[in-house]
Parts: structure tokens; C-alpha cells; sequence
């Protein structure tokens, strides 16, 4: 087949974003050419794996060391915020979050259609939660990539997406969908204006996107999938046993303590560095254990001093390089980390704050492949007792390695350049 051109338009997050890249790495394997659309913030991420990107504004413009950290300092602002529910976060956190990503659609309308007669893709794919008319309107097939919790496609018998919901309590799905309904009219009715405005049809109470007609891949894993009342259509539907994306090696440092002992990798994500108390909570405890660990501070580093001569920690690290090497993972239930853990068959202890971590730490412990545990209401014994049962539980391990051995002989990446190319 002749070179074609695949666009690809992440949200402004490392989750959505990395998961295109392995995507995007798989697509040019098979000759044909990925480019990015991205938030001026994001530029140089896809730039420093390769790859051509093209700015979009997705808020007002400004500097782009000031728009890189938008986001970071948004959730900052709400860190008190994450000691509370997920139904109690509805009132702040998510209705905030929310009226961003309305705002971002109506930006990106301004920007999107010279760009895209720019580039002209022969394929979009856009892994976001809220439509883009001009993509839609674009004369292009387009795909809907679903980078987090499945349940973002809804269905009457499975949590709704951001409630942490358990699949059983009904009860829960019901408070949780009512709430955010009645909390998000007021920036749904605007985002319906948005749309006519634009020739599209509004969309019903809570909805911000819809199912692309021509292709939509989610990264949820076949071990944790949700026991749907309406079966998804697999011939416009398709899961992709997570997209692990190509990293650097890594080779794990020598510890001056416990350099014999399990290793655990311990990250909140770029966003969720910020929370620096927590972190040192963490470390502290594995400090006076039996333990080594690798974290994740983010920007932060300099804030942390007298580090346990059981811990490394870095600004970065290439977490696909990494999990594979380490006994078990603390993380915040980001879609990466949680489909990486599944797939390199790692158990997790998932603290979630925010989005649909609340969903993926309740789906980790209801499916017996980790632990969901409060971010802050715990001890430093029920950290440490959670991480030796990571690494003693038997019927853990074996369906973590089950799971593994399935998503590794599915390769999501080049499944989905495959589904791409065909729609070509």
C-alpha cells in the first residue's frame, strides 16, 4: 500500500499522548506516515520520539512553558479536593475539569480546520472525551481511540465513567449519574450551544462525545472488561489489550540498602507529582521496610532531602522500560499504568485522586489483580502489608500472569496500525 498520512489528536496528557505514540510507532513500522495535532504544551513531547506535530490552541494562547503548565498547576489547585469521594468530587474537581474541556473544544474549532486542510490526513484519530466538530466534519474517516476506563462508552450495567464505582452496586451508579448529571447541566447546555452552533446536533444530558461510525479502539485489557447489557459491536469496536509504547532500556541503580531486597516503582504521574506530602509519606515508609523503590517526582526533586538509601528517585522514568524489572507498583490508576502493570503481569496498590483512577483502582481489587487502597487514610504497617501480599499472594500472581500472557500476544500497537490501515 502507498504511504498514507494517520493524524493523531491526543488530549493534553501524557496518558493519551504516549499511548498514540506507541500507536503512532506501530503506523510508521508499516510505512506510512504519523503526525501530530497537539496542545502547544505538547509539541516537543512528540517531537522528542520523532514524530511531526502540528500546534493546535486548545485554550487562549501564551508561552508554552506557561501553557505546559496549565494543566499541572490546575490540578495542584485541587489537591485538597482529592481526600474526597468521587461523588463529593463532582462539585468541584470534575465540574472545574469539565468546563476546561469545553472551553478546549471551542478553541480547538478555531485552529482545527487550517490545519487539517494543512496536513490532509488520509485518517484522524482523536483520543479525547469531548467532540471536535471540524474533525467529525472533516470528509475523513475518523477513529475514536478510548485511552481510559472502557466504561467511557456507557451502558446500563456497568459504573458510570469517574464514579469508582463497584460493576454490582447499582445503587452507586444511580447517586453518582444523577449527581453529575444535575451538577454538569449548566456547562452541558453550553457545550449543546457550542455544537448547533456549529451544525451538529446536541447531544443528551452527559454526553460530550459520541461513538466514531468508522472505527473505535479502546485500550481496556480482556481481563478487567465489564460485563456490558449491550455487547459492543466488534466490527466497529475493537480493544487493544492495552499500547504499550517502545522506551529506552533502563538498568535498575545500585541501592546503598536493600539492594536484595523487592523492588517496587512507585508513580503518581506527571500530574499527580505535585502532591509532594504524599510521596514522602510513601518513601518514608518503604525507607523502614524491607523494600527498594524507584519513584517518580516529577519537577519536584528539589524538594526532597535525606532520601532513604533504599529509594531512587528521578524527575522521569521509562515506565515501560522499568515495570518489567520491578516485584510491584504504586501508582494513581492512570490508564497507562494501569493497562503496563496488566501487561508486564506486576501487581498494583492503586491510590487514585482523580478521573477514572477511581474506576480503575476499584476494577484492579473486584478483579483480583491488586489493590485499591485510600490515597491518604492509611498507615505506613497497611502500605507495607499490602506490598508483601503483592509479592505472596499465589492466586494473584497467576491471573496477573494469565493477563499478561494474553495482551502480550495480542501487541495493541500493531493491532491498531493494522485496524488503521484498513480503513484506508
Amino acid at each position: 500500500m502507498a504511504q498514507k498520512t494517520i493524524a493523531f489528536f491526543p488530549e493534553a496528557a501524557y496518558g493519551p499522548a504516549l499511548n498514540s505514540v506507541g500507536i503512532a510507532q506501530a503506523v510508521e513500522a508499516r510505512g506510512h506516515k504519523a503526525v501530530f495535532l497537539s496542545d502547544p504544551g505538547f509539541v516537543d513531547v512528540y517531537k522528542g520520539y520523532g514524530f511531526e506535530a502540528w500546534p493546535v490552541n486548545l485554550s487562549e494562547p501564551m508561552p508554552p512553558e506557561q501553557m505546559a503548565k496549565f494543566w499541572e498547576d490546575f490540578i495542584n489547585g485541587h489537591i485538597p479536593n482529592f481526600r474526597k469521594s468521587p461523588y463529593d468530587q463532582v462539585d468541584n474537581y470534575v465540574k472545574d475539569c469539565w468546563t476546561a474541556i469545553v472551553d478546549s473544544a471551542k478553541w480547538a474549532e478555531k485552529d482545527l480546520p487550517g490545519v487539517l486542510e494543512k496536513i490532509s490526513p488520509d485518517v484522524i484519530c482523536v483520543d479525547n472525551v469531548i467532540l471536535f466538530p471540524a474533525i467529525k466534519q472533516s470528509g475523513k474517516p475518523w477513529v475514536r481511540i478510548i485511552s481510559c476506563s472502557e466504561n467511557e462508552i456507557e451502558d446500563e450495567d456497568i459504573p458510570p465513567h469517574l464514579s469508582g464505582c463497584g460493576e454490582n452496586d447499582h445503587a452507586c451508579h444511580k447517586a453518582y449519574r444523577d449527581h453529575f448529571n444535575a451538577v454538569i447541566k449548566p456547562i452541558h447546555d453550553d457545550f449543546n450551544a457550542f455544537l448547533t452552533e456549529n451544525g451538529e446536533r446536541p447531544y443528551p444530558i452527559g454526553q460530550f462525545f459520541e461513538a466514531s461510525p468508522h472505527l473505535n479502539l479502546l485500550l481496556y485489557p480482556e481481563a478487567v472488561k465489564f460485563n456490558r447489557r449491550h455487547p459492543l459491536d466488534p466490527a466497529k469496536f475493537q480493544y487493544l489489550e492495552g499500547c504499550v509504547r517502545k522506551e529506552a532500556p533502563y538498568e535498575v541503580p545500585a541501592f546503598a540498602k536493600n539492594n536484595d531486597g523487592p523492588l517496587v516503582y512507585v508513580s503518581f504521574g506527571s500530574l499527580g507529582a505535585g502532591d509532594t506530602d504524599l510521596l514522602k509519606r510513601i518513601i518514608a515508609a518503604i525507607g523502614n521496610s524491607r523494600f527498594r523503590a524507584l519513584v517518580n517526582v516529577g519537577g519536584y526533586k528539589e524538594a526532597y532531602t535525606d532520601v532513604p538509601a533504599n529509594v531512587v528517585i528521578e524527575s522521569w522514568f521509562p515506565q515501560p522500560s522499568v515495570i518489567p524489572q520491578v516485584d510491584a507498583v504504586i501508582h494513581h490508576g492512570g490508564n497507562n499504568s494501569f493497562t503496563e502493570c496488566l501487561f508486564f503481569g506486576k501487581p498494583a496498590i492503586i491510590m487514585p485522586y482523580v478521573w477514572d483512577g477511581h474506576d480503575n483502582a476499584t476494577r484492579v481489587q473486584e478483579t483480583g489483580h491488586g489493590f485499591r487502597m485510600p490515597r491518604y487514610d492509611w498507615t505506613d504497617a497497611e502500605l507495607i502489608a499490602k506490598l508483601e501480599s503483592c509479592i505472596s499472594d499465589t492466586a494473584m500472581k497467576a491471573k496477573l500472569a494469565a493477563a499478561s500472557k494474553h495482551m502480550q500476544a495480542r501487541n495493541g500497537p500493531e493491532k491498531a496500525a493494522r485496524l488503521l490501515e484498513g480503513l484506508l
